[in-house]
């Protein structure tokens, strides 16, 4: 058989996450029958390391920077050699919260109001007041380029928001302060290609401290999902459409997760796209997989021919 390579791991500050799913995936695979090893990503070294490793396929496990921003599909394409996954447009502009609200808003894709901060700007004005005259608290402030929730803060008062964008700068020198939109989280796993895409069974996601973020997403027992989410047809039919779109928008093929917040009213938002979604234990591609009657070896296999892998 093909000789596979999960890469996973790295420089990123989802390194640690990126080795659980790397690992998984690759236990995975090798109880299917796949011929494959996992390496850990050195970006100074990654292309001899590829070529020694004799990687006929290369599996991208990897979370964050050069795995999920497009550097690593543009080197793996230079050496002609297949990978999973979307390629480097759809990874660079789905790593970047700016360019993922400015190609929704563009397609008409229901999304929450915005608007883009630079860290010069935050040294030379004051944002804060700036932004407190466009949105009202609570107000969402993100880090552009990371993913798993880092740099992320939902700031709840007018007090907190220096903090928060000072955090957030410490990561990107582009930052989105996005409305808070009030109500559930959702996301879909959405897989596919340029001709065809298809929606997974949508998720409900609840936490034990009502925030999903870093802790919550990856302490098993910290969060809850609900499969499938207990929303009425309609919405169901309605979320995964723009789940489609968003997929098909951004470029994307294999499997993507796009992450949603559905109002009040109903009204779903898109927030992001997710080129590399975990595989993890408690993550949430997974779990779609399995509600859909899709086990998690099975999945991995699926993924690598949606790539084009032939024994």
């Amino acid at each position: 058989m093909k000789k596979i390579v999960v890469v996973m791991g790295g420089p990123s500050t989802e390194a640690e996450v990126s080795r659980r799913s790397g690992t998984a995936i690759l236990e995975a695979l090798k109880a299917k029958g796949y011929n494959a090893e996992g390496l850990e990503l050195n970006p100074a070294t990654f292309a001899n390391d590829i070529k020694a490793s004799g990687a006929e396929f290369v599996f991208n496990a990897l979370h964050g920077k050069f795995g999920e921003d497009g550097i690593i599909q543009g080197t793996l394409e230079m050496m002609g050699i297949p990978y999973t996954g979307s390629g480097v447009m759809a990874a660079a502009v789905t790593m970047d919260k700016v360019a993922t609200k400015r190609f929704f808003m563009a397609e008409g894709i229901p999304t929450p109001k915005a608007h883009t901060y630079f860290r010069y700007e935050f040294k030379k004005r004051d944002l804060t007041g700036e932004i407190l005259q466009e949105f009202s608290v609570p107000v969402v402030v993100k880090a552009s380029s990371q993913g798993s929730s880092i740099g992320v803060v939902i700031v709840e008062k007018a007090e907190e928001l220096e903090a928060a964008l000072s955090e957030a700068f410490k990561y990107d020198r582009e930052v989105l302060v996005e409305e808070f939109i009030k109500g559930r989280e959702l996301t879909v796993a959405v897989w596919g290609n340029e001709e065809k895409q298809e929606a997974l069974p949508i998720i409900e996601i609840t936490t034990v401290t009502g925030r999903y973020d870093y802790v919550t997403k990856y302490k098993v027992g910290a969060s809850t999902h609900i499969i499938p989410a207990p929303i009425p047809e309609e919405v169901t039919k309605k979320v995964k459409e723009i789940a489609i779109r968003a997929f098909a928008v951004c470029g994307c093929s294999g499997m993507a997760r796009v992450d949603f917040m559905l109002g009040e009213d109903n009204q779903p938002y898109a927030i992001e796209v997710n080129t590399i979604p975990g595989m993890t234990e408690t993550s949430l591609v997974p779990d779609a997989g399995r509600a859909a009657g899709i086990e998690f070896p099975e999945l991995c296999a699926r993924i690598l021919a949606m790539a084009g892998y032939e024994p």
